[in-house]
């Protein structure tokens, strides 16, 4: 899996709307020059393809969390509201603030994103939300601002120009100060969902289970919501909301590692971003423009997902 993941790293720096041969590249990442390849490597396709690995490395194990702390096997980044609270707060930025720049907004969005998950834990029942109860509250929040959302889009032209490149999902318009500002909230949300794992396979089965093996439920769960809206919210603080990564991943991961999730969450860091810097290499060269990566996993992930479905019965978290 670090092989793959290697090797759709150097596919992602090499190949683009001007594609670079290999040799060039490793030369170029080795011995940098004043050349116009040099310039592309380092200032275009690389902060692009470290946005991808950590993006994807959040969202699948964000996803993984999710299913484990709902023992919903179709639980997303999107099931508990979190997405939902980044898309609000980056549309009130634009519609009220004015705000243009991706730049500018990543911090409301990633404050929405927070702002949502403090209202699920509160509107669940704090420490003694069930996992039915976390999902249904999880479905309200995701309605009510993805209303709020609509909207405002709806109302203000301009929100509506800046929304509709964000909300698809895009690896091109981050850069390098957007992986700098979000980098600190991914590395901390990947370290606890990690620290997480033993916990996790204990509240797997179930609640009595759980406590007599030891787990503090109360802190399980609001330490894995804290995980998620970290990982969650500044993963679409950065580049959008991207579908189908934190869903698919996580059952193609226990296909192999089984359920046990000190496995599952380090699988999930290395598959997870080949298969998004994958799907982002394919939107470079499947069309004479470049499409975004998110309508490429949206439009993959489904019958991959589907395939899953049918191949076998899906693994439950």
């Amino acid at each position: 899996m670090a092989l793959a993941l290697a090797v759709v790293c150097l596919l992602s720096i090499a190949v683009g709307a001007r594609s670079i041969p290999v040799p060039t590249v490793l030369h170029t990442l080795f011995e940098r020059d004043a050349s116009d390849a040099a310039f592309v490597v380092w200032d275009l396709r690389i902060p692009r393809t470290l946005i991808g690995l950590a993006v994807g490395a959040s969202l699948g194990v964000a996803g993984a969390v999710m299913q484990a702390l709902t023992r919903n096997p179709l639980a997303d980044p999107g099931l508990l509201g979190i997405n939902a609270g980044a898309s609000a707060a980056a549309a009130l930025s634009i519609s009220v603030l004015g705000l243009t720049d991706l730049r500018a907004f990543v911090w409301f969005a990633f404050a929405g994103a927070a702002i949502a998950g403090v209202a699920l834990y509160l509107i669940a029942g704090r420490g003694g939300a069930s996992p039915v109860r976390l999902a249904l509250a999880g479905t309200a929040v995701a309605a009510a601002l993805s209303g709020l959302t609509q909207g405002l889009t709806l109302l203000d032209r301009g929100t509506l120009d800046q929304m509709r490149f964000w909300t698809v999902g895009s690896l091109e318009r981050a850069d390098g100060a957007t992986l700098a500002r979000v980098a600190p909230f991914l590395i901390a949300g990947l370290v606890l969902a990690l620290f997480l794992a033993r916990p996790l396979n204990a509240l797997a089965l179930g609640e009595d289970a759980g406590t007599a093996l030891g787990a503090n439920l109360g802190r399980t769960r609001l330490l894995s919501l804290v995980a998620i809206t970290l990982l969650a919210g500044a993963a679409t603080a950065a580049v959008g909301p991207l579908m189908f990564v934190g869903l698919a991943v996580p059952h193609m991961v226990r296909t192999f590692t089984g359920p046990d999730q000190r496995w599952v969450l380090p699988y999930c860091v290395v598959v997870s971003p080949t298969l998004l810097l994958a799907a982002d290499v394919l939107g470079r060269v499947i069309a004479p423009e470049e499409i975004d990566v998110g309508v490429v996993t949206a439009f993959l992930g489904a019958p991959v997902f589907v395939w899953l479905v049918r191949r076998s019965k899906v693994a439950r978290p």
